[in-house]
C-alpha cells in the first residue's frame, strides 16, 4: 500500500464512514440508473409510448453488460478491501490490473456476439410488431457503447474501495449530464428520434470511461504497474466469486425481464389493454424500481469497503454494528419508496408521457400492486451484498437467486394462466414475502456466526499476550 490511509475504516464512527462511502456510491448508481430512465422521459414525450415500449426491449441488454461489469468490479472491490485489511500488497495492485484487461475482453467480445444475433436478441426480449422498427435502431447504436458502459461501472466499484467515492460518483455524473444534455437536442432540435437517444447515452458513456482510465494512473491505495496487468487464473478464481452476488442481482432483472416482456405481450394482446400498453408500463415500472435499488445497493455497497476491512482485521463486533446500521438505513428507503408508489403512481407514469385512459389504469395499478412490498425486497438484497462483503459468495448468491429467479421465473410463468396479465403484476409480492422469511433465518444465522468469531478473535488476542508476557 502506498500508505496507512485505510486504518480509519477501524476507527471512524460507523456512521460516519457510512454516510462518506454510501452517498458517492449510491449517487454513482442512482446517475446509472437514470441513463435509461432519461431516455425514456425525453423518448416518451417525443415520440411516445411504443419508442418506450421499444426501450424496455433493449433494456435487458444493457443490464446484462452490466451483470458482467458488476461481477468483475464489485468482486475486486470486495477482494481488494480484504486485501488491504490484511496488509496483502501484492495481490492488491494485482487484482485491480486484471480486472481492467478481463473487463475489456470480455465487453469486446459481447459487443461483437450482441451484433452478430441482433435480431434473434429483440424477438427474445418480447419486441412487437409496433415496436421492432424503433428497437432495432436504438439497439443498433446502444451496443456500440457497451466497451465504455462495462469498463466505466467496473472501475467505479474500485474506485470507491480505493477510497475515492467521490471520483467515482463524479465521474458518472459527468456522463449523465452529457446524456441529459444531448438528448432534447437530438430528439427535439436535430429529430434524430431513437438513434438521437442512443448517441446521446454512449457519448456520455464515453466520457465516464475516460475519466475512469483517468483515475488508474492516479490510486491512492495500491501502485498499479505492469505485471499488475498480466492475467492471473488463480487471481481472476479468488476475484469473480466474490462479484457473484452483484452479477445474480443484474442478470435475473436480464432472465424476469426477457420472460415477463413475453408474457406481457401473449396475456397482454388478450386483455383490454392489448400488448403494447403492458409491455411499455412494465419496462416503466421495473426502471423506476431501479431507482430504488441504487438506493439500496448504494448503501450496502458503500458499506463495503468497511465491512471488508473490519472483517479482514477481525473486528467482528463492528461488523455486527454496520450490518445493524445499513438494515435501519434500508428500511428508511424501503418506507418511502412505498408511500410513493402507493400514493402517487399516476404522477410518477405521466412523468414519461401522458397517455390514454386505459394506459394510465394499468399504470398505477401496476405500480401499486408490482412494488407494494418493495420494502422487503430492500432488506433482502442488502442482506446478500453484506454477505458478499464478508467474503460468502455461496450464501449471497443463494439469496439473491431465491428470490430474483427462483421465485421469480416461475410465479411469472404460472400466475397468468390463472389471472392473465394481471398475474404479472402479482409475482413480486408473492416472491418478496417468501424470500424475506429466508432472509430473517439467514440475518440470525449471521449475527450468531458473528458473534462467535468475535468470542474466538478475542481468545486468540489473550493467547498471544499471555505468549508475549
Amino acid at each position: 500500500m502506498k500508505n496507512s490511509m485505510n486504518h480509519y475504516l477501524a476507527e471512524e464512527s460507523v456512521v460516519k464512514l457510512m454516510l462518506k462511502f454510501s452517498i458517492p456510491c449510491t449517487m454513482s448508481l442512482l446517475v446509472s440508473a437514470l441513463y435509461n430512465i432519461v431516455d425514456q422521459i425525453f423518448i416518451g414525450q417525443g415520440i411516445g409510448y411504443l419508442g418506450n415500449g421499444a426501450t424496455n426491449v433493449v433494456f435487458p441488454v444493457t443490464i446484462l453488460a452490466l451483470s458482467i461489469a458488476l461481477l468483475i468490479g464489485d468482486g475486486c472491490a470486495a477482494y481488494l478491501s480484504i486485501c488491504q485489511g490484511s496488509k496483502d500488497e501484492e495481490n492488491a495492485h494485482r487484482s485491480v490490473g486484471n480486472a481492467v484487461v478481463f473487463t475489456l475482453i470480455v465487453s469486446i467480445v459481447l459487443t461483437t456476439l450482441l451484433i452478430i444475433f441482433k435480431n434473434h436478441i429483440l424477438m427474445s426480449f418480447g419486441a412487437t410488431a409496433n415496436t421492432l422498427a424503433y428497437a432495432s435502431e436504438y439497439y443498433s447504436y446502444i451496443v456500440i457503447g457497451i466497451p465504455c458502459f462495462m469498463f466505466a461501472n467496473m472501475m467505479n466499484s474500485i474506485i470507491r474501495a480505493d477510497g475515492s467515492p467521490q471520483f467515482a460518483m463524479l465521474s458518472t455524473l459527468a456522463g449523465c449530464i452529457i446524456n441529459v444534455i444531448l438528448d432534447p437536442i437530438a430528439i427535439f432540435i436535430f429529430g434524430w428520434g431513437m438513434m438521437g437517444a442512443a448517441l446521446a447515452t454512449i457519448l456520455g458513456q464515453f466520457v465516464s470511461a475516460i475519466l475512469a482510465l483517468y483515475y488508474l494512473k492516479h490510486t491512492k491505495s495500491i501502485q498499479l504497474h505492469k505485471g499488475s496487468f498480466m492475467l492471473r487464473t488463480k487471481l481472476l478464481k479468488r476475484i469473480l466469486p466474490l462479484g457473484i452476488s452483484s452479477f445474480l442481482t443484474q442478470i435475473s432483472i436480464v432472465v424476469i425481464m426477457g420472460v415477463m416482456n413475453n408474457v406481457l405481450v401473449t396475456y397482454g394482446a388478450q386483455s383490454k389493454y392489448g400488448a403494447d400498453i403492458p409491455l411499455t408500463v412494465v419496462g416503466i415500472v421495473m426502471k423506476v424500481f431501479q431507482i430504488v435499488i441504487s438506493f439500496v445497493v448504494g448503501i450496502a455497497a458503500g458499506s463495503q469497503p468497511i465491512v471488508g476491512y473490519n472483517y479482514g482485521a477481525k473486528e467482528m463486533k463492528r461488523v455486527k454494528q454496520i450490518f445493524k446500521t445499513m438494515i435501519l438505513a434500508e428500511i428508511t428507503v424501503g418506507i418511502i419508496a412505498t408511500i410513493c408508489f402507493e400514493c402517487f403512481p399516476l404522477q410518477i407514469i405521466r412523468i414519461f408521457g401522458s397517455e390514454n385512459e386505459l394506459y394510465n389504469e394499468f399504470a398505477v395499478m401496476a405500480f401499486r400492486c408490482y412494488l407494494g412490498t418493495i420494502l422487503l425486497c430492500c432488506i433482502q438484497k442488502a442482506t446478500s451484498i453484506f454477505l458478499q462483503s464478508l467474503g460468502k459468495p455461496m450464501l449471497s448468491m443463494g439469496l439473491s437467486l431465491l428470490r430474483d429467479f427462483v421465485l421469480s421465473v416461475p410465479l411469472v410463468l404460472v400466475l397468468p394462466i390463472s389471472f392473465g396479465v394481471e398475474g404479472v403484476l402479482v409475482s413480486a409480492p408473492i416472491a418478496d414475502v417468501i424470500s424475506f422469511i429466508v432472509v430473517i433465518f439467514i440475518s440470525t444465522y449471521l449475527l450468531r456466526h458473528l458473534d462467535k468469531e468475535h468470542e474466538t478473535s478475542l481468545i486468540e488476542l489473550h493467547e498471544l499476550k499471555i505468549q508475549g508476557a
